[in-house]
């Protein structure tokens, strides 16, 4: 499965990265903004896009709505990570389509279900 981690923090990306390393996810790709995560989602073929809610420039709810617009990118699987607890905020993700959602802090074991329910539903490997 290849995978793009996006989020504004470079501690968390590499936290995230080392979780999928250890779930046995090789070399996955990673984007310190929206902007530039949907320059690479248009470039590449990714099976799954992680991203975090919070980011400035494109944050991840616009860039939800923009792969959700896109012809090419529509039915890519997209997990979302956050702090957020507004629960009118997660309602609007969850109809903008969002494949997942994972409230920080999480640990690797919370990733690797939702791996699986991702994989499961959208028959990617």
């Amino acid at each position: 499965m290849k995978i793009l981690v996006v989020d504004d923090m470079p501690s968390m990306r590499q936290v995230m990265l080392h979780m999928l390393t250890s779930l046995g996810h090789s070399d996955p790709d990673e984007a310190s903004c929206g902007l530039h995560a949907l320059k690479m989602l248009r470039l590449n073929d990714y099976d799954l896009l992680i991203t975090d809610l919070h980011m400035p420039n494109l944050d991840g709810e616009q860039l939800l709505s923009k792969i959700r617009e896109d012809k090419k990118l529509h039915n890519l699987p997209v997990l979302m990570v956050s702090c957020e607890d507004d629960k009118a905020k997660i309602m609007a993700l969850i109809a903008g389509e969002v494949t997942g959602f994972m409230v920080k802090p999480f640990n690797c074991n919370t990733l690797k279900k939702q791996l699986h329910w991702i994989s499961s539903n959208r028959h990617i490997a």
